[in-house]
């Protein structure tokens, strides 16, 4: 299975806010559109990540306060990417291994989307939940033998 799968079902819709944002503003984005991270774009490029993990940091460091903090202070300015094509179990491995809940989904430097930890377990779950059924159908259909009929 590839990231393209996750892609298919989950649809494509992007928020993304620029570096030069007040954080207050990205915080409220995040809040409104109960999502859990922003892609942080700057002149159509890639250039950071804001997720609630950035944004507690902040928060701390801040004495409890977002005060006038820019997005750019608080991003995660190397963000963990992936392609279309990754496989899934290539994804698993590094986020499992930066500790990222979210990663940007990149086609050279255009960004695809956005997949989160949620949809990679999601996508295994339902992944194993069709092979399961598959088994037990074919289980189930299985040419009756000579145990079947008493005899054996």
């Amino acid at each position: 299975m590839k990231v393209s799968d996750i892609l298919r079902v989950k649809g494509n819709t992007l928020y993304t806010v620029t570096p030069d944002e007040e954080l207050a503003e990205a915080v409220a984005i995040m809040s409104e559109k109960d999502i859990g991270s922003l892609v942080v774009m700057h002149h159509g490029d890639l250039v950071g990540m804001l997720t609630f993990r950035e944004v507690i940091q902040t928060v701390v460091k801040n004495g409890g306060a977002l005060g006038s903090t820019l997005v750019r202070s608080a991003m995660d300015d190397a963000p963990l990417t992936c392609t279309a094509e990754t496989e899934l179990d290539e994804v698993r491995r590094m986020m499992l291994e930066r500790h990222a809940r979210y990663m940007p989904v990149m086609d050279k430097r255009m960004l695809m989307g956005v997949i989160s930890f949620y949809d990679v377990a999601k996508a295994v779950v339902d992944s194993q939940n069709f092979e399961n059924k598959m088994l037990k159908a074919y289980i189930r259909d299985w040419p009756g033998g000579e145990e079947e009929d008493g005899k054996g």
